[in-house]
């Protein structure tokens, strides 16, 4: 054998190794990471556990997009989201028109107040997440409690999530959006982004873990049900059970985790 297949063979065998180390380390952190409650911040009392999270928006309760404008500043304040002009929207919570919310909901007569109204738009936390099968580094995962979260530090910009969402839920940070922050930032325990990274609503998972409800469930008033789909006592349950609901593309078979009454 000559030096150079021998050292190639070297190279080969060291690289192998740390590939297979890489992927067990991957695989360990997405473990780790479930488990992780964020220490920093005000706890409300013992963390909110749930088998199966989910949220109820009674829209019958909003009339106009500014009744929905105190919910978009409470999560937008409380998770830093930068307002970036030139059109780069970068957006947890947002609104948008009937037809393009439930473009499945095919009801040209449906009434007025319905079809006029606007309608908040969130990451689905769906059941089958096919943001979470494209991420080639596990920077978008899912929880045991259903929830699909976001680790920053591990997401490389290949917008991948973005492509393979079928809600528009993620924006891609194109500027730096720390530049686009009050100093210091609106909130000094939940972590800002960089530029190049993607972000979106988290069912603000780090609330949960303090006790707290999600900031827009808290600034509703009671209009946002928030709870374990999988408790049939739970809040959203019996809404659910008395209410007719509907859900964003429901034909996709990515089981949304957000409700809608109507």
């Amino acid at each position: 054998m000559n030096k150079s297949r021998r050292s190639f063979l070297k190279v080969a065998g060291i690289s192998a190794f740390a590939l297979s180390g890489s992927v067990a380390g991957l695989s360990l952190a997405g473990e780790a990471r479930a488990q992780i409650a964020p220490g920093r911040y005000e706890r409300g009392g013992a963390a909110l556990k749930a088998k199966r999270w989910a949220m109820v928006i009674d829209t019958r309760q909003f009339h106009t997009a500014k009744d929905y404008q105190p919910l978009i500043d409470a999560c937008h304040a409380f998770h830093n989201v930068p307002a970036i002009p030139d059109n780069q929207d970068i957006k947890w919570l947002w609104l948008d028109t009937f037809n393009h919310a439930f473009p499945d909901e095919m009801n040209q007569y449906l009434d007025e107040r319905r079809s006029s109204n606007s309608y908040p738009l969130l990451c689905n936390h769906c059941t089958n997440p096919p943001c979470v099968r494209v991420c080639p580094t596990q920077a978008t995962y899912k929880m045991e409690d259903g929830i699909v979260a976001m680790d920053y530090h591990r997401c490389i910009g290949c917008r991948f999530c973005m492509a393979g969402c079928p809600y528009g839920a993620r924006s891609f940070n194109f500027k730096d959006p720390r530049k686009f922050l009050a100093d210091p930032a609106p909130n000094q325990a939940y972590p800002t982004r960089m530029i190049g990274v993607v972000e979106k609503c988290t069912f603000c998972a780090e609330r949960l873990a303090a006790g707290q409800l999600p900031a827009c469930v808290e600034a509703s008033g009671g209009k946002i049900l928030f709870g374990d789909l999988e408790d049939p006592k739970s809040t959203v349950r019996q809404a659910l059970a008395a209410n007719y609901s509907i859900r964003r593309k429901p034909n996709l078979g990515t089981q949304p985790g957000v409700y809608y009454l109507i």
